[in-house]
C-alpha cells in the first residue's frame, strides 16, 4: 500500500534544506530544556516523571517536591517544549521521508513504513501538545483528575512513536548513506 508522505508538496531538495536546518535546531532546543529542566531533577523529580504521574496526587506530590521554584523551571520548560515539539516533530518526520524515498525503489516495504511513521511522528508532536496543555493546568493549580491520566496517555504513544521514528532514520538512514557514498566512491 502506497502511502503519501506529509510533506509530499516540497521537492526533495525542500524537504533536505528544512531537514539540515530543522535537525540542529531540535537538538539546540533539547539541550537548552535538559539544562532548564536541571533544578527539576536536583528537587527529585524530572518533567517526564511529571509526564507520567497518570494520577492527580501524583502529579501534586511532584509539584509540591519542586517547590515554587521548580514550578517556574517546569512552566519554562513546558511552554519552549511547544516550539521543541514543532521541531523534532517535523525533524523526525522529515527523515523518515528521506529515507522512505531511499529504500522506495529498493525495498518498498520499508518505504511504506518510512511513511507511515512520519505520519506517526507528527501525531506524536499534537499528542505531545495535549500532553503540555494538561500539565500545564496541572502546574497552574487545576484539580481535575482527569488532566494526569490524559498527559500519561498521551506521553506513552508519543514517546514510542518517536522512538520508533528515530529508530527508523538512525538504522536505515545511517546504511543508506554509507550505501550511498560506497557507490560514489567506486562510481
Amino acid at each position: 500500500m502506497k502511502v503519501s508522505s506529509p510533506f509530499s508538496w516540497w521537492s526533495t531538495g525542500a524537504q533536505k534544506l528544512a531537514f539540515g536546518l530543522l535537525t540542529p535546531l531540535a537538538i539546540l532546543c533539547a539541550f537548552i530544556m535538559t539544562r532548564i529542566g536541571q533544578p527539576l531533577v536536583e528537587a527529585g523529580a524530572d518533567i517526564v516523571d511529571f509526564e507520567l504521574a497518570g494520577t492527580l496526587s501524583s502529579a501534586q506530590a511532584i509539584l509540591q517536591m519542586w517547590g515554587g521554584e521548580g514550578q517556574i523551571y517546569a512552566g519554562l520548560s513546558l511552554g519552549l517544549d511547544y516550539l521543541f515539539l514543532l521541531l523534532y516533530g517535523s525533524a523526525i518526520s522529515l527523515g523518515c521521508v528521506l529515507v522512505a524515498q531511499f529504500w522506495r525503489d529498493r525495498v518498498s516495504w520499508l518505504a511504506t513504513i518510512g511513511s507511515w511513521l512520519a505520519w506517526g511522528v507528527l501525531a506524536a508532536a499534537l499528542l505531545d501538545a495535549i500532553e503540555n496543555a494538561a500539565l500545564i493546568q496541572l502546574l497552574l493549580g487545576g484539580q481535575a483528575v482527569w488532566l494526569a491520566p490524559v498527559a500519561r496517555w498521551c506521553a506513552l504513544p508519543k514517546f514510542g512513536l518517536v522512538l520508533l521514528g528515530l529508530l527508523y532514520v538512525l538504522l536505515l538512514g545511517i546504511p543508506g548513506l554509507l550505501l550511498t557514498f560506497w557507490r560514489r566512491l567506486r562510481g
